[in-house]
């Protein structure tokens, strides 16, 4: 039984590591990414352009022209992001099957260890807070 079209991941293998690179490092124009990414893979310094591009017509670089090369810098936090892509993924989970959702949560963090359930405990009881407070 299908659920529907699978979308692709939103960005793929190179585009990954080019926001990790521009996270860590902050900024860089192209030639930079080049040095630090494209030599090693055996990738152009076009195709190094090309993918900071789409990183900026996606919205998640920012550039500025200086000289005759555009600079690009993260336009969102690591963070941002990563919690942004789990939580459109989940949603998209949590449609029809919250409790498989839910369960999986629980899972991982067992995995993780006690540390990281006693952390999804401890998120779990500060949300109930917060909404104990706002019902009042």
């Amino acid at each position: 039984m299908s659920l529907g079209p699978v979308r692709p991941p939103l960005l793929g293998e190179l585009e990954t590591a080019v926001m990790n690179h521009l996270w860590s490092g902050g900024e860089g124009e192209a030639k930079d990414v080049h040095a630090a990414l494209g030599k090693r893979r055996g990738i152009t310094l076009s195709t190094i352009q090309s993918t900071l591009k789409r990183l900026y017509e996606k919205g998640l670089l920012a550039r500025d022209k200086v000289s005759h090369a555009h600079v690009y810098r993260a336009r969102v936090r690591r963070d941002d992001f990563h919690r942004d892509l789990v939580g459109e993924l989940v949603g998209d989970l949590m449609r029809g099957h919250a409790d498989a959702v839910v369960s999986a949560f629980v899972d991982i963090a067992e995995r993780a260890g006690p540390k990281q359930l006693a952390r999804l405990e401890a998120l779990v009881a500060e949300r109930r807070k917060q909404l104990g407070r706002g019902r009042k």
